[in-house]
């Protein structure tokens, strides 16, 4: 098991799981997840990394923080926390939420992160994206953050049957093991919880106006690998193929939007050589199926 350790990073206590030794590892999960969406991912990687994987800002047992969820801000908490563990270098993982925090990070401070994998989420408004948003953005975009607390009022009491439907939806119906759906069902269970999730989508305005400035004047120029699944594919290696030095795209066939649960094996088989640096004879530059 990680070891969990409570830490003070940009004004806020994170939860931190940490596990293994060697080159370090970051893990930005998504909604409505929690560091555990990445319990098989750690297991395996810790055998030849520093493996962390935090709780984002409001989620989890992380700080119930006021405000602080638009991608910036939570980008320079992933900063903060590899700073105050003494990490200089680390390879940075996201997806869901945890996409937009780890690619403004690796644009910001392109000497903290060495490689950048980012999977199964959007970029606000960068072109490439088109075909995914030609019926609009998911429902629940909308629904989480048009009105304030009203997504709050409405779920409270029933959060257990919302997050079974994103678990079973982002496993193409197939499901989390029991004690990782309790896991998840606790960690969103209460107005605050809530509230705290809600808060990231309703900034997701300011973290779109945040990407198109950071953009305007960088590129991405460590290695990058987009991956997708169902729903997203590969709209997100679109939108970061003009803006990306060295970029490797992969769609995972027969998976859900919940990569590292769904299908831990096929992540793994893509992260390990990725990682290492020796990706160079298996990029295909154009996107490739893995099964």
């Amino acid at each position: 098991m990680p070891e969990l350790r409570r830490v003070l990073a940009n004004g806020v206590e994170l939860n931190v799981a940490l596990s293994g030794s060697g080159p370090a590892v970051l893990l930005l999960h998504g909604f409505p997840h929690t560091w555990e969406l990445w319990t098989d991912i750690m297991a395996d990687l810790s055998g030849r990394y520093r493996v962390i994987a935090p709780d984002l800002r409001g989620f989890g047992a992380s700080s119930r923080a006021a405000s602080g969820y638009d991608a910036g801000t939570l980008a320079e908490d992933a900063a903060a926390l590899l700073t105050t563990l003494g990490i200089s270098s680390a390879a940075v993982v996201g997806i869901d939420a945890g996409t937009a925090p780890a690619f403004l990070l690796a644009l910001r401070r392109p000497g903290l992160v060495r490689r950048l994998v980012v999977m199964e989420s959007l970029l606000g408004r960068l072109p490439g994206a088109e075909d995914f948003l030609t019926d609009g953005p998911p429902w629940w975009f909308g629904f989480h953050s048009a009105t304030p607390h009203l997504a709050e009022t409405v779920l409270e009491g029933h959060e257990a049957a919302y997050v079974d439907w994103f678990l079973n939806t982002g496993t193409l119906d197939d499901g989390v093991r029991p004690a990782l759906r309790d896991a998840f069902v606790r960690a969103y269970t209460g107005r605050e919880a809530l509230r705290c999730a809600f808060s990231y989508y309703r900034a997701l305005p300011e973290s779109a106006v945040q990407i198109e400035q950071a953009v305007a004047s960088a590129r991405l120029t460590m290695p990058t690998m987009a991956l997708g699944a169902r729903p997203v594919g590969a709209a997100l290696e679109r939108q970061l193929r003009p803006i990306t030095d060295d970029l490797t795209g992969h769609v995972i066939e027969d998976c859900g939007h919940i990569i590292p649960l769904h299908r831990p094996h096929s992540l793994l088989t893509l992260l390990h050589p990725f990682l290492a640096g020796e990706d160079a004879t298996a990029r295909d530059r154009g996107g490739a199926d893995v099964r």
